[in-house]
């Protein structure tokens, strides 16, 4: 199977960016199936059924949260209503559920979305919570498992690399908005500690610059708001999975002027 990600969807311009492109790309690149990051996609904070069923009607099959999961409360029906995952070591008092299994080109594919511990809310803890759900999966004869690792830390997220190696298929993380380069397969596990925003790139992490700076000056917060005008990128990494392996891997970034650029997966022997 061929699945495809798209990280932290920022506002208007991340969706804007999808719809140009993402039906493009399955066609292009042949895609089985498409998932998602959301916690930003509605003016940078939360989702609204409005925009969760456009990113639907765009190409995307299921879709990852992460800190902000909640900050729009008409996520709470939406999380039984659409393909909506919320980060897996929440309690399950919370609703919704961190970790589906989908039927993807004649196999099972299983999605499991978890969210780090610096900087980030209080639950609980991921790592537990990681090897629980995989031991689960694989007992239950799924192979093929994605993980969505939405956290701040990029020393959390190459522990749960070094730790899940070998026993999952994928392991890419989101949150920081700022793509890393080190995207590879390392035991037939494709890894990336961030694969970066979709949205505004001429800005601070999809976000008009002034309110951070302000900030960043003087320690006072303000509202962050998403620039009406920006410049584009969409960021989306393609992984070829086959009996929980996964074969081949690359990172494509779509710019608003009509570049592409493309980046292939070393392989760690």
């Amino acid at each position: 199977m061929r699945v495809a990600f798209i990280g932290d969807i920022v506002g208007r311009p991340g969706r804007d960016m999808i719809q140009k492109y993402l039906k493009k790309i399955r066609a292009e690149y042949e895609v089985d199936f498409v998932i998602a990051n959301y916690e930003n996609a509605s003016h940078g904070f939360g989702l609204t059924k409005k925009n969760a069923d456009e990113l639907v009607s765009f190409g995307v099959d299921s879709m990852t949260g992460g800190n902000h999961t909640w900050d729009k409360k008409e996520i709470v029906p939406l999380l039984s209503t659409h393909e909506l995952l919320r980060p897996d070591n929440y309690p399950d008092e919370v609703g919704g559920t961190g970790c589906k299994v989908y039927e993807v080109a004649g196999e099972r594919l299983a999605i499991i979305n978890l969210m780090g511990h610096f900087c980030m809310p209080q639950v609980d803890n991921a790592f537990r919570k990681a090897k629980e759900r995989v031991a689960e999966l694989r007992a239950d004869g799924v192979k093929n498992i994605f993980i969505d690792f939405h956290a701040e830390a990029t020393s959390e997220k190459r522990a749960m690399l070094m730790m899940l190696k070998g026993e999952v298929s994928a392991i890419i993380g989101t949150h920081t908005h700022v793509g890393t380069d080190d995207l590879q397969i390392v035991e037939s596990t494709a890894y990336l500690s961030d694969i970066g925003l979709s949205g505004c790139r001429d800005n601070v992490i999809g976000m008009d610059k002034e309110a951070p700076i302000k900030q960043f000056l003087t320690g006072l917060k303000s509202h962050f708001d998403i620039p009406k005008n920006c410049k584009k990128i969409l960021q989306i990494a393609i992984m070829d999975i086959n009996d929980g392996k996964c074969l081949n891997a690359f990172k494509l970034k779509y710019f608003c002027d009509g570049r592409i650029l493309k980046t292939e997966a070393w392989v760690e022997s």
